[in-house]
Parts: C-alpha cells; structure tokens; sequence
C-alpha cells in the first residue's frame, strides 16, 4: 500500500465529509457527500477489497447519492436556499470522532496469523449472482424501479395539484 495515495485519499475524503457537513447550499453539500464515497471507495480499492469498493461504488454513489440528489431536485423547496451553520452536527461529528479515537487507542492489537481460506474475487460473485440468485436479483431490480416510479407519480400529483390551487 502506498503510503502517499493513502494520504491523498484521506485528505480527499476528509475534506469532501467536512464540506458536506459545512457547506450552507444543500445541493453543494449532497455532492461532497457524493466525493466522500468515491474517497471511501478508492480505500477499498487501495486496500484490496475490490468488491467492497465496487459494492460502494454502486450501491452508495449510483444509488444512494443519486436519491439523494434527485430528492432534493424533486422537493419544492428552493435548491439555491442557504441553511445555516449547524452546531449539533460539529458537536456530534466530534464525540463520534473522539469515540472512535478512544476506542482504537485502546484496542490491543492481535499477533495470531489467520487461517489460509481462498480469496473472494468479483468474477465469482458475479458468477454466483448470474446464476444461483438470479431471481432474487431480478426481483430486487423491479421492486425498486416500481418503487421510483411510485415515487415519480407522486410527485407529479403533488405539482398538478399545487398548479390547480395557484
């Protein structure tokens, strides 16, 4: 693992997490929210964890962020309007952060050498999804598609009524 990659990565990540939660434009900080899971991303990558880092890609940034997005976009309310500064999230990043540093500093670190098990590629968990769960994974897809065009037809009801009364 390069050590200078994993710095660049951090310093991404942490000032793309700090940007989402500081930014005062709610579609400025949605898309540092986006950079936050590409950094996170790019660690599983770093790390070796292919998978994890596609699962990330996909689920969290092509999925996750886009609602995100498309909620606000969808939502009446003004894209351009400034919020203000919010303390209890500062104040509850830090004790989560202080949390975490106490609870590392405090773990032993573990010397035993583990067992030899075959490593996990995402050629066979494509394999295993193509065949053994394709229905499972088929389902899935159409209860969420279903899910965002209910989504879609209630939003569009809402705007026709909102136009009606105007």
């Amino acid at each position: 693992m390069s050590s200078f990659a994993f710095v660049i990565i951090a310093v991404l990540t942490l000032s793309a997490a700090l940007a989402a939660a500081t930014l005062q434009k709610l579609m400025h900080a949605a898309l540092s929210f986006a950079v936050m899971f590409v950094g996170i991303s790019a660690f599983f990558f770093l790390f070796g964890a292919e998978f994890v880092g596609l699962v990330q890609l996909f689920v969290y940034i092509g999925a996750v962020a886009v609602l995100i997005v498309f909620t606000i976009l969808l939502t009446r309310h003004e894209v351009g309007k400034v919020r203000g500064f919010n303390w209890s999230g500062v104040v509850v990043a830090v004790a989560v952060f202080g949390g975490l540093i106490w609870a590392i500093s405090k773990t032993k670190s573990v010397s035993v050498a583990s067992p030899q098990i075959e490593p996990v590629t995402v050629r066979r968990i494509g394999e295993l999804l193509m065949t053994n769960y394709v229905w499972p994974l088929q389902c899935v897809g159409v209860l969420l598609t279903a899910a965002l065009i209910g989504a879609l037809i209630l939003v569009m009801e809402d705007r026709e009524e909102a136009e009606k009364v105007k």
